[in-house]
């Protein structure tokens, strides 16, 4: 099979940042499921990976990334029970395994969904990875429903990136929440009105807009750009007794001691830590995939993709990782095989 990969951490412009290469395709067994891929959509995790896990080395096998992907299943492992062949999936698969840059890829049945019907290939590969961090960072760690939380505030840093552009949707359509997100460019704006948001305010001076739009404090705040740059502000606008959610990690500690006074949570998101560590709810994964498949196909959601690349090849992929680096991008970048 034909798969993408890197020897080295090079800058995305240098000819073999990315390399295409012929490898054996692999064969389920256990848990896995084969899935042929027809689209895959590239995430900031992505870049960083390729940045950083092959630095001052060269590898002697290419490594394989990419952990967002939509395809058929071609064959099942003996203990495979959610899954046939001919199945058609979504997911966004397992920082510790060979990734989605490939023609096949071998997968835990229990981080994987049934594919949206009502999305084409690219609409749905750029889901998983997004998608599911912004369910788990709402009603996972902050523990957000409609019964109790219908009407609180919560403010996203960050709304136009492809998780921020997801939580916007559900936040506001599936748990009523009053959405405030962060933007600065025009277009960004655009963008956060078609996704649902209700106020969209500058990050440059954040605690300054937020409250001009009527907001003293917030009740919720998720953090999707850079915990550290913002990290007072948001002890500033939280309310007693708030939760504050980031996927974002932090070089430097965290002044967590700020918040006691408030009595408010942090909590830490990484949607791979069920893979990683094989827990005991692993497969919610599964079921997270399939409720948003439900969510896509009823119109309550629907999908951020925002820039098609065709074609499977080194080319595309140095282009879309090109394209995240800049920063720039709003919403999502999938190739479409």
């Amino acid at each position: 099979m034909k798969a993408i990969g890197f020897k080295t951490s090079l800058p995305i412009i240098e000819n073999e940042s990315f390399i295409e290469f012929e490898t054996a395709v692999p064969q389920p067994s256990g848990r896995d499921i084969l899935v042929k891929i027809n689209a895959i959509s590239i995430n900031p995790v992505d870049y960083k990976i390729r940045q950083n896990s092959a630095k001052d080395t060269v590898l002697e096998t290419p490594k394989i990334i990419g952990w967002d992907a939509t395809g058929i299943v071609e064959a099942i492992g003996e203990a495979v029970t959610f899954f046939k062949p001919g199945d058609v999936v979504y997911y966004a698969g397992d920082l510790t395994r060979s990734g989605s840059n490939a023609e096949y890829q071998l997968i835990d049945e229990r981080i994987v969904g049934l594919k949206p019907s009502t999305l084409s290939n690219a609409e749905a590969a750029a889901m998983p990875l997004t998608a599911l961090t912004a369910w788990e960072s709402l009603y996972d760690r902050i523990g957000i429903s409609e019964q109790k939380d219908k009407g609180k505030s919560i403010l996203i840093i960050g709304g136009a990136g492809g998780v921020g552009s997801i939580a916007i949707q559900l936040a506001k359509k599936l748990s009523g929440l009053k959405v405030i997100t962060t933007a600065s460019r025009t277009e960004t704006k655009e963008w956060f009105k078609m996704m649902g948001a209700d106020v969209v305010v500058n990050h440059n001076n954040l605690v300054e807009e937020v409250r001009a739009a009527g907001f003293k404090e917030v009740d919720f705040i998720l953090d999707f750009v850079d915990l550290n740059s913002y990290w007072d502000n948001l002890v500033e606008l939280i309310k007693p007794q708030g939760h504050i959610v980031s996927i974002t990690g932090s070089a430097t500690p965290i002044a967590l001691n700020k918040l006691k006074n408030k009595s408010v949570t942090f909590s830490w998101e990484l949607m791979y830590t069920r893979s990683m560590y094989q827990t005991d709810d692993m497969d919610e994964q599964r079921h997270i995939l399939n409720k948003l498949t439900e969510l896509f196909d009823d119109g309550t959601l629907k999908t951020t993709l925002n820039t098609t690349l065709k074609g499977f090849t080194a080319d595309n992929l140095k282009k879309a990782h090109r394209l995240l680096e800049s920063g720039k991008t709003i919403g999502k970048v999938v190739i479409e095989y």
